[in-house]
């Protein structure tokens, strides 16, 4: 089978094609045909290696921490799902496979496809869906009623995060550039404003608020700022740097670390296909073009959620 990998940590040169073996489906596992993947952020900062402490990963990688795909071969052991099953799935973070034709992975971390949008569109949602149901849902925990901020609301994890919150009944505030106002009020956003000027404080966008949740990468002195944005009692939560804690006012932070879960991806399945989320897909570009998407992302080119398609 075809496969995207690299045997070293590197530049985006360390990519290449190569013909493998197709990978067999072993205890609790299923074989995928991939339909698609998509390109994360993450993905980058692992080819690069400056992740390979925090996440050992064995080499060669096959980059592509989302799937989507048809079963069709179950492992020892493997109940809930039946070949020519329809599935959307998260590789654990030390492990990867979506840039291939085909693709092993966990059954438990899987959930039937959407019903609602393409096999192809429905990789744009587990790595993205997940980070932001953690981040809204599990460490935030937002109710309704509550004054929300969402900093980075544009991008393909702020975009559910201000959905879900939305969704809870929130009031929300979505920080992020003029080219993405439309969108985020057609999600339900009350407020959209553009880049936070940190000095200006909250009052300046309506705050402060209940929950902060931040996925704009920012210095120390930046992130300490954002403390002032958040309530007393309240909670900023991130997934670019920590935000510090104040004890005095009992403002709590919490920091994303994703992880697979095929019964929080379920959830967000259900919440699309009841037309409580939406996916925004910007591109959708061929497997044999990952080291070009890849290439972009290094560059600031790459402006939105890309779907690679492998067949």
């Amino acid at each position: 089978m075809k496969a995207i990998r690299y045997h070293q940590f590197g530049g985006t040169e360390v990519l290449r094609e190569e013909e493998v073996a197709r990978p067999v489906p072993g205890l609790g596992q299923v074989l995928v045909k991939v339909a698609a993947t998509s390109f994360n952020p993450v993905d980058d900062h692992i080819r690069l290696g400056v992740l390979a402490e925090a996440i050992p990963t064995p080499l060669p990688i096959t980059p592509g921490l989302d799937v989507a795909g048809t079963v069709i071969e179950l492992g020892a052991d493997v109940s809930g799902l039946q070949v020519d099953d329809q599935v959307v799935g998260m590789f654990p973070l030390d492990q990867h496979g979506g840039a291939a034709e085909y693709a092993v992975i966990a059954a438990d971390l899987l959930a039937a496809a959407p019903s609602t949008v393409s096999l192809t569109d429905a990789a744009a949602l587990p790595l993205a869906g997940l980070a932001a149901r953690q981040a809204a849902i599990e460490l935030a925990d937002i109710q309704k009623g509550q004054n929300v901020l969402v900093n980075g609301a544009g991008g393909a994890v702020g975009s559910l995060v201000v959905q879900l919150a939305v969704d809870a009944g929130a009031t929300v505030t979505a920080v992020d550039g003029a080219q993405h106002a439309a969108r985020l009020h057609g999600y339900g956003a009350t407020n959209v404003v553009g880049p936070l000027d940190l000095d200006a404080g909250p009052v300046a966008v309506g705050g402060p608020f209940d929950v902060v949740v931040n996925h704009v990468r920012l210095d120390a002195d930046g992130l300490a700022k954002l403390t002032s944005y958040v309530s007393d009692g309240g909670i900023a939560v991130s997934s670019a740097g920590a935000v510090p804690a104040d004890d005095k006012r009992a403002v709590r932070t919490a920091s994303v670390w994703v992880t697979p879960n095929g019964s929080h991806l379920a959830d967000l399945v259900s919440r699309l296909d009841e037309g409580r989320l939406e996916l925004t897909v910007v591109d959708h570009r061929p497997l044999q073009q990952l080291q070009a998407i890849h290439e972009d992302a290094a560059s600031g080119k790459l402006v939105g959620k890309t779907v690679i398609t492998v067949y």
